[in-house]
């Protein structure tokens, strides 16, 4: 057992990081039986509206590790190998040698060496491309946009490749799990997001994770301010959005108290077997979108603290909106974080983000809640 919870240190640590500039931001932790909720700023700056700690959430990358247990369900029951190349399933869009050349298992963990489909465009399809230019015209143009998947993962398959199928680093990018999402279609004969909530999400029993149905969050939920680095002044609320810019990579609804139930039975082997979490919780080095060096595994990575373990889950982003869950490697101590703004660091002349009194905060929080 870790240290107990400090519920004092807990709401302390949540208040700091609203007062260094999160408007709202609330999360549960769980060690055992031990339960603490918080939730401090507010869901609307316009309103004082607060957040509270049961509210639903877009979860962004998150998602990914929900998409990465379907795939490995399917895998047990052998209907997908994870070295098989996905040319196999799928040569139409990941044609020749390299639908050859990059297996299930390089889409899952980022070492495919396909490029991110977020920058690019096509004269006939333009998916964020200013984003490329860090100019967030793009996300206003495309809050309503139903984008195809198809198309999508072709942007990233024509981009410049990223490196080497099975390279390292690998490149963390979004064209791996929207083509994940597709290969559970075509083995499933349903959607990803059916196949997920059926084999995932219910038999989790996780009554407030879904994927939406359309732009809006259903449910007690907070806007999602974003800054885009600054540019965005005040941020902008897009919590109304269509989210089939990422679909099974990045698209989930959940709140913070399903997150930490979900992440404890996955690492107590009761998602997917034992033997595919020691897969999972295998790692290879994988360049973040941060541009950042991080170990990753299938659908999780680590994080280490100070004599309490490895703790292993996901963080998620998407326009206005952050979370974290993470657990111990025993599945006992649980945290996850959902805050209302994102991508507060203003660049620096070379492009790179700038330190904010967030980080610091955000990172005592993280302390404070997986190790007391």
């Amino acid at each position: 057992m870790g240290n107990p919870l400090d519920g004092a240190a807990l709401d302390a640590a949540l208040e700091n990081v609203h007062h260094a500039g999160v408007p709202g931001l609330f999360a549960e932790v769980c060690d055992g039986d031990q339960v603490w909720r918080g939730a401090a700023g507010v869901a609307d700056v316009d309103t004082g509206r607060p957040v509270t700690a049961d509210m639903r959430h877009r979860i962004g990358s998150v998602t990914k590790t929900f998409t990465t247990a379907a795939v490995l369900q399917q895998a047990e029951a052998g209907r997908i190998g994870l070295d098989a190349p996905i040319g196999r399933y799928l040569p139409e869009l990941v044609p020749g040698e390299r639908g050859e050349a990059i297996t299930v298992r390089m889409l899952i963990n980022h070492t495919s060496g396909l490029a991110e489909y977020l920058p690019c465009a096509y004269p006939s399809l333009k998916a964020f491309p200013d984003l490329a230019d860090t100019g967030p015209q793009s996300l206003d143009d495309h809050r309503l946009t139903r984008f195809d998947p198809a198309q999508l993962i072709g942007l990233g398959v024509a981009a410049p490749p990223a490196g080497t199928p099975g390279g390292a680093p690998g490149l963390y990018s979004n064209t791996n799990y929207l083509l994940l999402g597709l290969l559970l279609a075509k083995v499933t004969g349903s959607t990803a997001e059916q196949c997920i909530t059926r084999n995932v999400i219910e038999r989790a029993g996780l009554r407030h994770t879904a994927f939406p149905t359309g732009p809006h969050v259903e449910g007690p939920h907070s806007r999602l301010y974003e800054a885009w680095f600054g540019m965005i002044d005040p941020p902008r609320d897009y919590s109304v959005y269509d989210m089939s810019w990422v679909g099974p990579s990045a698209s989930l609804i959940s709140t913070v108290a399903d997150l930490n139930r979900f992440y404890g039975l996955l690492l107590a082997g009761k998602i997917v077997s034992p033997s595919s979490l020691a897969q999972m919780q295998r790692t290879v080095q994988v360049v973040s979108q941060e541009g950042k060096l991080i170990d990753y595994g299938l659908g999780l990575h680590p994080m280490e603290g100070p004599g309490q373990g490895v703790f292993w889950g996901h963080g998620g982003t998407v326009w206005g909106g952050g979370t974290l869950a993470m657990a111990r490697a025993d599945g006992e101590r649980r945290m996850a974080v959902a805050l209302n703004t994102q991508r507060w660091n203003r660049l620096d002349s070379s492009g790179r983000p700038q330190p904010h009194p967030i980080d610091d905060a955000l990172a005592a929080l993280y302390r404070v809640a997986m190790y007391g």
